[in-house]
């Protein structure tokens, strides 16, 4: 297959060449940067460090008990937080709008253009 800088080549990467490693319904950190470099069309190593610099910042502001509202994601309330021997357990609220788009187009074009 061949890709090109179009938007069509993007979203049949995204659907037909991406397969999940694990038959699991759980995502993972290789699979988060594997889904942003096909999605965003910047290079692995360029994507991996900004999105664990960004998983550090989520997790950080969930542990001070910030709310997050970062759409498309949602907005996140935390319900509360017990801390245990081996860790501290959040719990969350999530709220996600039904009509939100997941438009790939504009970060495609962003890539191409930056």
């Amino acid at each position: 297959m061949t890709i090109s800088s179009s938007t069509e080549a993007v979203d049949d990467v995204t659907e037909a060449a991406f397969e999940p490693e694990s038959a699991s319904n759980e995502m993972k950190k290789k699979e988060l940067v594997d889904l942003v470099v096909i999605r965003s069309g910047i290079k692995k190593k360029d994507a991996k460090p900004v999105v664990e610099a960004m998983l550090a910042v989520l997790g950080e502001s969930i542990a001070e008990g910030r709310e997050l509202n970062l759409q498309p994601f949602g907005k996140l309330r935390i319900n509360r937080t017990v801390e245990k021997h081996n860790g501290r357990v959040t719990v969350c609220k999530l709220r996600q709008s039904t009509n939100a788009s997941n438009d790939t187009s504009t970060l495609a074009e962003t890539a191409q253009d930056g």
